[in-house]
Order: structure tokens, then C-alpha cells, then sequence
């Protein structure tokens, strides 16, 4: 290790110690240097960055040499072990990142390295292994142009995988499904929300306790991100075999731009932005998080299920302005969110991980009460900047144990895929050991 690193890390450390002598107490650990010349590693539609199994936790990066790199720890431990694997990213694309998830025997998925390309994926030779088989097919069908892998696990075990087969503003949504008990993937949605040859889907979803899927999604019409428009919704009660609008009233598929349930109509020019978040309530109602402008200054907002009908928190927090337009991927001041609900207490707390010029580019939590219209209060959880990092949370750690835990990475985007010059930073793990309230 040279110098330099050994000096960034140090500094890495100082500040995360200041960080954790605040309010909130933090606990990080580190795991190796990562590439960091664009935002590949922290893009906000990796699923996932970061997964627990059972006591193991596992992590994925490129490493500073470009080559997918996979680590695991006991999930109380502060040493991880890692494995750099023989496959090697485009990482100078940052729509290129790595997707993983644990089935229900332990066995690692992992997918890699896709914009518009034929499907990478290999899974551990063991469970709880970090050494990966060769390359395979999944299912044989529509594997040709994938892009934006997804991971998502069901609760009895088995996993999902989405990706969109196509390309921007001509791309439509394939499901795939992995049995763990046959180790096979069938194919079960190869067009489940149709572009038309007109539009692209960019969604986002979630999966609640009772196995119900639910998506959301933007309408884009053209390469270019100005041109997304409004805030779609679907759910599935059978694995995604079947899907329905909110009123229970059966889809036909595909879902098309006239036949889908409209969460939130929003216009072209609204500089809102795609591929953010979603959770559910203990209820199974979805909350649905993204930002767009309603003036000139782009807040983040939150479109949630409530007694049957939609409705929508403006949080109101942001100063700024600007104007969110062109292709690639983008420079934003801001990042897309994620959305985290505690319902374990009586009144529910909503939070917010995201990262904003205006504060700094920290790593940022906002939260508030639920049910009452207070002002929204924010913490920051590192005193130094991360860059154009985007939120990738340990989802299953929340599920089951209510603890977030955050993949970070001090990275640099130059705007429309332009690559820095900037040394390998530090991929590390912050664990909020107390969440505010």
C-alpha cells in the first residue's frame, strides 16, 4: 500500500471517528480500496451492494484495478474477508455495477458489468463461498441486451432477478426466477412493462413480509432524463406470475403507458429523476421515494398508499435549484434516496438516506413522524464528503433486525460517463449502532 492510501485512509478514519462521537453512535469497517474515477460502485440501483445471510454478511466492489471483487464477515465482526474474482468490469460505464444476492442454502449470485450486453452471472461453488463458478445462462431467453441487474429475495428462499432487455427508451422489464430446491431459473415475465418501441420503465421495487412485490416506476421517453414523466405502480401477491393495480383490478399484460394505475401524475421538464427507492409499512402499503421540481428547486418527495388512495409528502428540505437534463450518467447535486420505515414503535418513523451539495455531499439521514406534519429533522452521519455517492443499504439486516447498515465509497462523476483522475478510495461499511428519533 502506498503512502497516499495510507494517508487517505487515515483520514477516512478520523473523520468517522468524529462522526461516531455524535449523537448517533457509528461503527465502520473497512474493506479495501475500490475503484473510484466514476460512480459505479455506489450507483443507487445496485440490488444489492450489501446482504446479510443469516450471521454472514457479504459485500461486492470493483476493486482499484477494475476486477469484481467480493468480501464476507460475521455480521458483529470488524475484519472482512475478501476474494478478488478473474472478472473484470467496463467500470469506466457507471451504469456497469454489480448486483448480488444469498439464496436459501447460502449460495452467492452475483451479475455484473451490464449496459445493453449479454448477461454475466456465476454463483458461489459453495454456499457461504466467496469463489465464483465460470459464466452461465440463466434461463437462455432475452439475455443478449441486459442491463440494470436486480437481485430480490422472496421470503420462502428463492430469488428474483429484473433487468430491462433493451435500450433506453426502447427497453422492456424481464423477471426471471430461481427455485432453490431445483437451482433453476425460469423465466417468468419477458415483457412485464411494455415500452411500446417509444418509452423506457425505469422502476424500482421491494418486496414486503407477506411476499408481495410491488414496483413503481417512471415513464421515459428518450435517451434524455428530462423527459421523464410520472409515477406508476403494480403489484404481484404470486411471485410475479400475476400482477394488479392498487384496487386489486387485475393487469393484462403487458403493462403499457395506458393501462398503467397512475400513483402521481408528474410532467416532462420536472427534472425528476428514475431508479430511486421503495419500502413498505407493516401493512404492505408501498412508499415510493424520488425528488422532482414542482418550481425550480427539485425536493424529495414520498408517494405512499394510505386507506386506498394515493398520497404525497413534499419534505421541503432543499435550497437549491437546478435542473436535471441529458443523457449519460449524470453529475447531480444531489443523490437518489433511500426510504426506510420503523413501525416498531407506535408513532412509525420515515427515513431518508441521500447525499446534497448544499450539505456538504455527507452522507445524510432526514426523518419525521409519519402521521404529522412537522418539520423534517436531518443528521449528517460522516463530516466529510463521499463525492457523487448514492445509498445502498443492507436490506435484510433491516427486515429482520432493524439495523442499517450503509456501503460507502468516496467517489467522483464527472457528467455524461466522463471518468476522473482521482487515487482508489476507500469501500467501507457504516453501521448506525442507534437510529435518531
Amino acid at each position: 500500500m502506498n503512502k497516499n492510501k495510507i494517508f487517505a485512509y487515515f483520514l477516512f478514519s478520523l473523520f468517522l471517528c468524529i462522526s461516531a462521537s455524535a449523537q448517533i453512535k457509528i461503527k465502520d469497517t473497512k474493506v479495501g480500496f475500490g475503484w473510484s474515477n466514476n460512480s459505479v460502485n455506489t450507483v443507487k440501483f445496485r440490488k444489492n451492494a450489501l446482504i446479510t445471510y443469516k450471521k454472514h454478511q457479504f459485500i461486492a466492489y470493483y476493486n482499484e484495478n477494475s476486477f469484481l471483487t467480493l468480501g464476507k464477515r460475521k455480521i458483529n465482526a470488524k475484519n472482512w474477508e475478501t476474494n478478488t474474482t478473474n472478472y473484470k468490469g467496463n467500470t469506466k460505464d457507471a451504469h456497469n455495477d454489480i448486483s448480488i444476492a444469498v439464496d436459501n442454502d447460502g449460495y452467492l449470485h452475483v451479475s455484473w458489468d451490464h449496459h445493453n450486453t449479454t448477461l454475466n452471472y456465476a454463483k458461489s461453488i459453495t454456499p457461504l463461498s466467496l469463489k465464483l463458478s465460470d459464466k452461465m445462462a440463466m434461463t437462455g431467453k432475452e439475455e443478449n441486451r441486459v442491463t440494470y441487474p436486480e437481485f430480490y429475495n422472496l421470503p420462502d428462499g428463492n430469488l428474483l432477478f429484473f433487468y430491462r432487455s433493451g435500450v433506453s427508451g426502447k427497453g422492456n422489464m424481464v423477471i426471471n426466477s430461481y427455485n432453490s430446491k431445483s437451482k433453476k431459473w425460469t423465466q417468468i415475465q419477458h415483457n412485464l412493462i411494455d415500452g411500446e418501441e417509444a418509452r423506457s420503465a425505469y422502476w424500482q421495487a421491494c418486496i414486503d413480509s407477506k411476499g408481495t412485490i410491488h414496483v413503481s416506476w417512471v415513464w421515459r421517453e428518450t435517451w434524455d432524463v428530462f423527459t421523464n414523466h410520472d409515477l406508476c405502480y403494480a403489484r404481484s401477491k404470486d411471485g410475479g406470475k400475476t400482477w394488479e393495480k392498487s384496487t386489486g383490478e387485475k393487469y393484462q399484460l403487458p403493462i403499457t403507458a395506458l393501462t398503467a394505475e397512475y400513483a402521481w401524475k408528474i410532467p416532462q421538464k420536472s427534472s425528476l429523476i428514475n431508479q430511486t427507492a421503495m419500502t413498505t409499512d407493516k401493512n404492505g402499503n408501498p412508499f415510493i421515494v424520488t425528488y422532482w421540481s414542482e418550481n425550480k428547486t427539485p425536493q424529495y418527495q414520498i408517494v405512499y398508499l394510505k386507506d386506498g388512495n394515493w398520497s404525497k409528502i413534499n419534505t421541503g428540505f432543499r435550497k437549491i435549484p437546478f435542473n436535471l437534463g441529458g443523457g449519460g450518467t449524470k453529475r447531480i447535486p444531489i443523490s437518489r434516496p433511500e426510504i426506510l420505515i420503523n413501525d416498531k414503535y407506535e408513532t412509525p418513523l420515515i427515513y431518508i438516506l441521500f447525499r446534497d451539495e448544499e450539505r456538504g455531499n455527507k452522507v445524510s439521514l432526514a426523518y419525521n413522524d409519519l402521521h404529522n406534519n412537522k418539520s423534517w429533522k436531518i443528521k449528517d452521519l460522516t463530516d466529510f464528503s463521499i463525492g457523487q455517492w448514492e445509498p445502498n443499504y443492507d436490506i435484510s439486516l433491516w427486515k429482520n433486525k432493524k439495523r442499517l447498515d450503509i456501503f460507502l465509497q468516496k467517489v467522483t462523476q464527472i457528467d455524461g460517463e466522463g471518468i476522473a483522475k482521482e487515487p482508489s478510495s476507500m469501500v467501507s461499511v457504516l453501521q448506525l449502532k442507534t437510529l435518531p428519533k
